[in-house]
C-alpha cells in the first residue's frame, strides 16, 4: 500500500469496573465522543469485573448525567471482561486500583503491560481511584464525569500523534 494510502493505527481502549453500569461505560462513552472529535482512531470497549448486570443499559443516573454533558451511554450493555479481551486490547484500564487488582490475576502474563488505571492519565488530579457512585447522589455521578474526561484528555494527548486520522 502506498503512504498515501495507509491508514493510521488503530488502538483498542478496554475501561473496566465492577459491574459495567456507571464508571466503565461512563469512560467509553466520553472517550468515544471525545476521540472522534480528535480524530483519531481508536476502537473503545467497556466491561466489568462481575457479571451482575450483564446484558443491562448502563445506570439509568449515569447514563442521564451523561447525556447532559452531551456522551451517549443509551445504547450500551454492560458485559463482563473476558480473557480474550486480554489478547484484543491493547490498553486494559481499570477504574479504581480493585480492579486493577483483579485485572492483574486475570490477565495472562504476557499481557501485563497493557493494564493501567483510567486516573494515571491525569496525574495532576492526585487520585488514582474513580469513585462508585452507585450509592451516591447526583453529585457523585457529576464528579465521576469530572475525573473521566479529564482522564481522557490526557490519554487522548498522550496517543494523539500516534492515531491521528489523516484527510
Amino acid at each position: 500500500m502506498s503512504a498515501a494510502g495507509a491508514r493510521a493505527p488503530r488502538l483498542a481502549v478496554l475501561f473496566v469496573c465492577t459491574g459495567n453500569i456507571c464508571r466503565s461505560p461512563t469512560a467509553e462513552g466520553v472517550l468515544r465522543r471525545l476521540a472522534h472529535e480528535a480524530g483519531l482512531a481508536l476502537e473503545v470497549d467497556s466491561a466489568g469485573t462481575h457479571d451482575y448486570h450483564v446484558g443491562e443499559l448502563p445506570d439509568e443516573r449515569a447514563v442521564a448525567h451523561a447525556q447532559r454533558r452531551g456522551y451517549d451511554l443509551a445504547r450500551l450493555r454492560a458485559r463482563r471482561i473476558e480473557r480474550g479481551d486480554f489478547e484484543r486490547f491493547d490498553l486494559v484500564l481499570g477504574m479504581d486500583r480493585g480492579h486493577l487488582r483483579l485485572l492483574e490475576r486475570l490477565c495472562p502474563p504476557g499481557q501485563r503491560g497493557k493494564l493501567g488505571l483510567l486516573l494515571d492519565f491525569a496525574p495532576a488530579l492526585g487520585e488514582r481511584d474513580v469513585p462508585d457512585p452507585y450509592y451516591g447522589g447526583p453529585e457523585d455521578f457529576e464528579r465521576v464525569l469530572d475525573l473521566v474526561e479529564a482522564a481522557t484528555r490526557g490519554l487522548i494527548e498522550r496517543l494523539g500523534g500516534y492515531l491521528r486520522v489523516s484527510t
